[in-house]
């Protein structure tokens, strides 16, 4: 028999239990589709005013959101599909890290090289790769429970989107400052395919070398620089460097196809010259084709790791 309170007594309300705190952050399902097209959203009409009033106002937006539209949202979609379990502040700090020391630490290092050469195609390779990797190392020193092939790979990608998008920002800065601010199609050219291309390169060769570090990292946290985790890296090296030298590799096998040039090795110091009246679209079949191998490598290669781990995860 249950008793009632006496009238105009309120009723006493018996706590709920507390509820336990979710493993990682909510973050609504499609947040990356909803960052790409609101930057696009800013994007398009600082460029529209722009070129119709040729002010240099909204040339910071648009170095900004050129350079960091994409990488974003490739983070945040590695984030919601594969890497919920990490953390937030684990991919952030691996994203902010990697466009911080990581440039910092190439450009240090690659004022000391000679111009274009194979030398400097694959000492850029290895110092970038070499900074983006100290980036992650730097990150997750601190954090002993993040390791694993999984784990490796989303925060080596987060590493190399962060890279990317500071790299970007600082050659459309570059570009901007040489056309005298006002030259928008400079800035176009330059940023436009390097936004969109980011995923496909600098983020990939990083998940490469992440993937094998972190999957051969101690329960300790200690990092073990295994010879499979020295060959990844220098994978990543090599196909960094292919992918640098596409532009001058297009070059030469114009020049010796067309026979309008000299047949120099596609590698010899200094950039050949540009390509002549009708051979335009012949340079750029060349280069587009070099840079969709060296990004399908990738592509497999970290695909292929993937399916080695059986952690991997892939929520809707």
């Amino acid at each position: 028999m249950t008793h009632s309170p006496p009238p105009g007594r309120p009723r006493a309300r018996i706590p709920r239990p507390q509820q336990p705190p979710p493993p990682y952050p909510h973050i609504g399902a499609g947040l990356w589709r909803r960052a790409l097209c609101g930057a696009l959203a800013l994007w398009a009409p600082a460029a529209c005013v722009a070129y119709l009033t040729r002010s240099t106002a909204t040339l910071p937006m648009l170095i900004l959101l050129g350079g960091f539209a994409v990488p974003v949202a490739y983070v945040l979609w590695a984030y919601e599909r594969h890497a919920r379990d990490l953390g937030v502040s684990a991919v952030l700090g691996c994203f902010l890290a990697g466009g911080a020391l990581g440039v910092l630490g190439a450009a240090l290092a690659e004022g000391h090289l000679a111009h274009p050469s194979l030398g400097r195609f694959l000492g850029v390779g290895v110092i970038e790769e070499a900074a983006k990797l100290g980036a992650l190392v730097f990150v997750l020193h601190r954090r002993p429970g993040i390791r694993g092939m999984r784990a490796g790979l989303v925060l080596g990608a987060a590493v190399g989107a962060g890279f990317a998008a500071l790299e970007s920002a600082g050659h459309g800065l570059a570009a901007v400052a040489s056309a005298g601010g006002t030259d928008l199609r400079t800035l176009l050219e330059t940023e436009l395919p390097r936004g969109v291309l980011a995923p496909f390169g600098q983020a990939l060769w990083t998940a490469v070398a992440g993937g094998a570090l972190l999957s051969l990292r101690r329960p300790t946290g200690t990092f073990r620089y295994a010879p499979p985790v020295v060959a990844a890296f220098m994978g990543a090296c090599l196909l960094h460097t292919l992918w640098d030298s596409t532009h001058g590799i297009a070059l030469r096998l114009v020049a010796r196809l067309s026979g309008t040039g000299p047949a120099t090795r596609p590698f010899a110091p200094g950039y050949p010259a540009g390509p002549g009246t009708g051979q335009e679209h012949l340079f750029a079949l060349f280069a587009a084709g070099g840079t969709v191998l060296v990004a399908l490598a990738g592509i497999g290669w970290v695909r292929s790791l993937a399916r080695r781990d059986s952690s991997w995860i892939n929520t809707p």
